[in-house]
């Protein structure tokens, strides 16, 4: 649960919604948890980016392992962004 907290510092200054029928340690959880995954997915095409940007262009380079990287990064944001709706949608 310390974790949680420490992570709070480093998220936006909204208070996670509420979820009907959930206790507080699995609200907080939901609420962080999302957060943090947006913020590992942003980090994901950041890091493909540079790799795209620092790759050996060559024959034997590998060119699709940037790709990788931005498109996990890509999947992980657009997942913890529509189960962020979906939560604030049961929430609201």
């Amino acid at each position: 649960m310390e974790w949680i907290i420490l992570a709070g510092d480093l998220l936006p200054p909204a208070q996670p919604t509420p979820i009907p029928g959930a206790g507080t340690v699995v609200q907080r959880l939901a609420g962080y948890g999302l957060w943090l995954l947006v913020l590992a997915g942003s980090a994901g095409v950041g890091i493909g980016g540079y790799k795209l940007a620092t790759i050996n262009k060559g024959r034997d380079g590998n060119g699709m392992e940037p790709f990788k990287w931005m498109g996990g990064g890509l999947a992980a944001v657009v997942i913890a962004g529509a189960l962020i709706g979906i939560i604030n949608g049961v929430a609201g």
